[in-house]
């Protein structure tokens, strides 16, 4: 029996080379994910390792308000009494106070912000080459308006020893410096991962970057010989207190690379969820493919039979061959994968210049999951094919290989119970069920497609024969249709691969969409602006409005309200959460169209703040109410709750008085202006007005509203090209199944090939009968995934409709008849291959053909 199934399962290299396909496919996105997440894990490790490596212990002092996760901020200052106090410690060789934070932004010689990958644009003190740092040419800065700048930045900009540059440092200050230095990092490298750095002189970056001289934000400690980094970090650590985080290098190497893998995990999910449709596509694929190899042998299995093989070897004999095919695509699908996490490691590092890619590794988890996976899911697929060939009776050697199909009322009885729960399901979850309307929800969307694909076989009939009616207008076109719904089971599994992928694809396109009106919607109703004034953020430092700049702005002839605003971390009760200011409450009231619930909203002074009416209701605020702030600057207030406004969804959450916000926040400036013309007045030309004040201000620009809805709203764009990439990850592995099942159709009527040829058919005929049963059947899933994957992105957009802000249903029309066409161009080009074999048929050997 292992001989006889070897020579059967190498007898049909086609259909293994297809079958190992859908396997490749389904594993290479998991495995290369992990590869991925791991290559980028060691290569950011050794990253972070080399940047830490000459640094025994770091200090800087607590932040008032923790970052999100809970790590600790090295932005804010201390008095330089502190390094003297650090160098007295005992064990301590050398404490050198350090400025050196993010905030330096370099303005290139056409006016605009250089702008690097990882939005780190930093700016320190120099204090002398070491270790790490290095001159190439030039030497230290010795004046306040000169600067020593890495070579990755002179590089990017052009920049040249002697050259002038233009640099915006945190207190927004605009100045033009020169050039005296260039300088690298130990082992020749131009930046440490892409980063700009901008060093002035001592007083200059105390100055500039943290408003202060005499003042520090980190402290690099050496350690006298014979003294370990931890035993100086205990000491150092028990003469500051509680008030300064003390870590050593291994410490700020470790916690500086898991950062970084946090935001890593995202990209992980990303490719993951490419590989669950893949796998979800293939599982179709793999099913009809064996439910294929069964039907073609049952004359051979029959006579296995007859010649006293029994049942269990039958079985054994299929599930060996899913077997070898699970373990053959597994392997291919790995080091498919392995070359795509590479790929993936290489393009991502190479955003960041300067950074190496780890050496390339074997990652266990990598490895199990892509054999788990690949033959799992196989031999699953396999299964019920492999009983059906069990109970092959020896009778059926007598058969032709073509075996009539079932009937098909369990599998109707059964998707109709599904399909009844499922919606059950979702309108019980749309109604608000208690707390489980999103359980209920996602239960009945995943209830939904199943029961579907149940009833595809008895919807395959009418629906395919009304599709092919179309390509009936000739008589290999009616044909070809008649074919298409001649066995129901296997064109609704082919056409079930197909349907899986454009619904999952429809069904989030339809989320995005109506994610995308919705914003522009609530935009377009709430915002009485017709010029709004913002910048792009490349680091955490936002870009900011002068107030000289606002000031002309509001002086503007046409401009009639202006509102500003401005945002920060704070913590409230321990928790960090933003807050928002409005340097004028009553124009912001205009211009957001916020309607009075209680209270005044008009107006607010030193230790007040309002809210909007959800989020009382959400932390149970009542006018009067007091809340304790801590401030990004250190201090805490208690603040008392003056004013609540009515819904809104453009200016929800706590806002402060801006007198708190200047003593407060990190940057106080406003980040946001928005501006209503007065009547008659051009919106173009109003920003035009406003662009021509703001100039010199590299940072931020002015947009209409039209082209400032349009700019929220590309963050879905981009969203919708992730998710067309997703659909051709499953259309690749359905036209793997259409071409299996027309392969098998070609075989089964080479007979009636013959005979058709005989009487006068020509080969182009036969070419487009073939061709219109693969379009008939790939259209016929594409029309069942639209029509599901729409009903089901209304659900869960409904379902969201208050978590999430949306409006009304918004299906992709446009993207939707793209995805018919290219579903018609995809099974023209499946029936390449079908056809390529029916045409080539030899005719009397065809007509002979048993």
């Amino acid at each position: 029996m292992l001989k006889a199934t070897l020579k059967s399962l190498l007898a049909r290299k086609l259909r293994l080379t297809l079958s190992t396909l859908a396997v490749v496919l389904s594993v290479m996105f998991v495995s290369g994910s992990l590869v991925l997440t791991d290559t980028l894990g060691r290569t950011f490790d050794n990253l972070f390792a080399n940047i830490y490596t000459y640094t025994d212990v770091q200090v800087s002092a607590k932040s008032p308000v923790q970052q999100q996760g809970g790590g600790n901020s090295d932005n804010t200052p201390f008095p330089a009494s502190t390094v003297d106090r650090v160098a007295k410690m005992d064990g301590v060789a050398k404490a050198t106070g350090q400025v050196f934070l993010n905030g330096a932004v370099p303005i290139g010689s056409n006016n605009k912000v250089v702008v690097n990958q990882t939005g780190q644009q930093y700016g320190g003190n120099w204090t002398g080459e070491d270790e790490l740092v290095h001159l190439t040419e030039g030497h230290g800065p010795q004046a306040d308006n000169e600067v020593v700048i890495n070579k990755g930045l002179a590089e990017t900009a052009d920049y040249k020893l002697g050259d002038p540059i233009d640099v915006v440092t945190r207190d927004q200050q605009r100045a033009t410096y020169t050039i005296v230095g260039l300088m690298q990092y130990a082992g020749g490298r131009d930046s440490m991962a892409g980063e700009s750095t901008v060093f002035f002189t001592t007083a200059k970056a105390q100055q500039a970057m943290l408003g202060a001289l005499g003042e520090y934000n980190v402290i690099d400690v050496k350690a006298a010989s014979g003294v370990s980094d931890e035993q100086l970090r205990d000491t150092v650590k028990a003469g500051l207190g509680d008030d300064f985080v003390v870590q050593t290098g291994q410490e700020l190497s470790k916690q500086s690379s898991e950062a970084i893998k946090g935001f890593l995990k995202y990209f992980n999910y990303l490719l993951l969820g490419f590989g669950a449709v893949a796998l979800l596509v293939g599982v179709f694929l793999i099913l009809n493919t064996f439910s294929i190899i069964v039907a073609q042998r049952t004359q051979e299995l029959a006579l296995l039979r007859a010649m006293g093989a029994a049942r269990g070897q039958i079985l054994r004999s299929v599930l060996l061959e899913a077997l070898l095919i699970g373990i053959v695509g597994s392997v291919f699908g790995f080091l498919v994968g392995l070359g795509l996490g590479a790929a993936g490691a290489y393009a991502f590092v190479g955003l960041a210049d300067g950074a190496q890619v780890a050496g390339l590794g074997f990652p266990i988890s990598a490895v199990i999951a892509s054999f788990a996976i690949g033959i799992g899911v196989t031999i699953v697929a396999a299964l019920m094919p492999a009983l059906k060939a069990s109970r092959v009776a020896p009778i059926a050697a007598m058969r032709e290989s073509a075996t009539p199909d079932r009937p098909l009322t369990k599998l109707t009885v059964s998707g109709t119970i599904v399909s009844a729960l499922a919606i059950g399901s979702l309108s019980w979850g749309l109604a608000g069920a208690g707390g489980a309307t999103l359980a209920l929800v996602f239960g009945g969307v995943l209830g939904l497609l199943i029961g579907v694909a149940l009833l595809t076989p008895i919807i395959s009939r009418p629906l395919v024969a009304a599709l092919g009616s179309v390509l009936s207008w000739s008589v290999p076109g009616k044909l070809g249709r008649r074919n298409s719904s001649r066995n129901p089971r296997r064109t609704a599994i082919t056409a079930g691969a197909v349907m899986i992928g454009i619904a999952i694809v429809t069904a989030i396109s339809t989320i995005f969409s109506s994610l995308s009106t919705a914003l522009g919607d609530t935009l377009d109703k709430d915002l009485q602006a017709d010029v709004v004034v913002l910048g792009q953020q490349t680091s955490e430092i936002p870009p900011v409005v002068t107030p000289a700049e606002l000031q002309r702005i509001t002086d503007l002839p046409d401009a009639l309200t202006v509102a500003a605003f401005t945002a920060d971390a704070v913590e409230i009760d321990g928790q960090q959460q933003y807050v928002t200011s409005y340097l004028d409450p009553a124009a912001a009231v205009t211009v957001l169209k916020l309607k009075p619930d209680e209270g005044r909203i008009d107006k607010l002074g030193p230790g007040e703040f309002m809210v909007d009416r959800k989020t009382a209701d959400n932390r149970k605020f009542k006018l009067g109410d007091t809340i304790s702030v801590t401030f990004a600057k250190g201090q805490t207030k208690s603040l008392k709750l003056v004013g609540i406004t009515g819904e809104t969804n453009v200016a929800g959450g706590i806002v402060v008085d801006y007198d708190d916000a200047k003593a407060g926040f990190s940057f106080p400036q406003p980040w946001q202006v928005f501006v209503e013309a007065r009547s008659g007045a051009s919106a173009t030309g109003l920003k035009d007005a406003v662009n021509d004040v703001l100039k010199d201000n590299p940072q931020v620009q002015a947009y209409t509203k039209d082209e400032y809805v349009k700019t929220n709203q590309q963050t879905f764009d981009i969203a919708l090209v992730i998710v067309q990439v997703l659909l051709l990850v499953a259309l690749a592995i359905s036209v793997l199944g259409v071409i299996n099942t027309l392969l098998l159709s070609v075989i089964e009527r080479t007979r009636e090939l013959g005979m058709l040829r005989a009487v006068g058919l020509r080969r182009g005929q036969t070419w487009l009968m073939v061709t219109t049963e693969s379009i008939v059947i790939t259209v016929f899933g594409t029309v069942l995934g639209l029509v599901v994957g729409a009903g089901l992105g209304a659900a869960i957009v409904t379902a969201l409709k208050d978590a999430l802000g949306f409006g009304a249903v918004t299906l992709p029309w446009g993207l939707m008849v793209v995805y018919f066409i290219a579903s018609a161009v995809v099974g023209g080009v499946a029936g390449f291959i079908p056809s390529l074999r029916a045409v080539r048929l030899n005719v009397l050997g065809a007509i002979a053909y048993e």
